[in-house]
């Protein structure tokens, strides 16, 4: 498989990363910030951004006669900026999105849809392997996502799926994103939690599954979404873990999942029978991945979202403003 080009390789043969329409000022009072409020220099700025230094200096220049940089950055986007920032900062994030949430009190799952759907536009390119996760802010995002034909990507789901007919089934999901790329599916044709350990072992050594799970080990980009487990979520909605397993979860330390792994608050698979009947990819696995994309947001996935972060080490992270100020104000000094 041909590996894909970096963003510094891409962003020096095409003069700057490919931005969509409305991105740019996104970009421009993010650079403003960077070099403006905490004093990078320009060739720090842009290799932060993943751009040249040329298309820093137009930045700056344009922000300045916009009177967007005024001693201080003069923008309704700076505060999400100084949001995505300190996430960076704390968790060691490549790169934060904050998405702009009215009010804290709504759901965010279509504000961060949205941003969620802008990014994979901006990333996707020919000759990937994209492995995808599931739930309702996936799903959400299908619409945001502006797809066109692309060569040689391959789309692998990395978990099972469901028996019953739904859209966010995570088989059918993964087939609806390859489409919109003209891409290669590899679905994993068998539930997300089967019966027993036995089942588990005899899908994938016997029935071809594993290899799927193989190809997923070296995909160039890894979508993920988290659950929480306190209030019912895609998975306790759907009726694939039952009132009693989440109870007996909530008992063994779990926080949520990622997934189907069940984790605890520091981000480790809980010890209960769920976990093992699971078939996805596992949290070591993943954890090798290196470019790893989590979006999700709302107050109900705090916890996991901390243990993801922390332990699991997304590259990215797209989320709400609301979510953004939980994790900072939640998360050890």
């Amino acid at each position: 498989m041909a590996m894909p080009k970096d963003n510094k390789t891409r962003a020096a043969e095409t003069g700057g990363e490919r931005k969509s329409p409305g991105s740019s000022d996104t970009l421009r009072v993010r650079a403003a910030w960077l070099y403006y409020i905490e004093g990078m220099t320009q060739s720090d700025v842009a290799e932060k951004l993943g751009v040249n230094r040329v298309m820093i200096t137009r930045l700056l220049s344009e922000a300045k006669k916009r009177g967007e940089v005024v001693i201080r950055i003069m923008s309704p986007l700076a505060p999400l900026i100084e949001l995505q920032n300190k996430l960076e900062n704390r968790f060691g994030l490549e790169r934060a999105i904050v998405a702009p949430l009215e009010d804290e009190n709504d759901a965010p799952t279509r504000v961060i849809a949205s941003a969620a759907g802008v990014y994979v536009t901006e990333t996707m390119h020919n000759n990937m392997t994209v492995g995808v996760g599931w739930g309702q802010t996936m799903h959400t995002m299908l619409q945001f996502i502006e797809g066109r034909p692309l060569e040689g990507v391959r789309v692998v789901s990395l978990l099972g799926g469901i028996a019953q007919a739904r859209r966010s089934n995570p088989a059918e999901f993964a087939w609806q994103f390859a489409e919109l790329f003209d891409a290669e599916g590899f679905l994993i044709s068998a539930p997300a939690l089967v019966d027993s350990i036995q089942t588990r072992h005899a899908l994938l050594e016997h029935c071809g599954l594993e290899q799927i799970l193989q190809m997923a080990d070296y995909c160039d980009v890894a979508l993920l979404s988290c659950g929480g487990i306190s209030t019912l979520t895609t998975s306790y909605r759907l009726g694939h873990v039952s009132e009693a397993e989440r109870q007996s979860l909530i008992e063994a330390g779990a926080v949520g999942d990622l997934l189907y792994n069940f984790l605890d608050k520091n981000g480790v698979p809980v010890d209960h029978p769920v976990n093992d009947r699971s078939i996805s990819m596992s949290i070591d696995r993943l954890k090798r991945i290196p470019n790893k994309v989590l979006i999700s947001g709302g107050a109900e996935k705090i916890e996991i979202m901390q243990a993801i972060l922390s332990a699991v080490k997304p590259s990215v992270l797209i989320t709400d403003e609301a979510t953004a100020k939980r994790l900072l104000d939640t998360a050890p000094a």
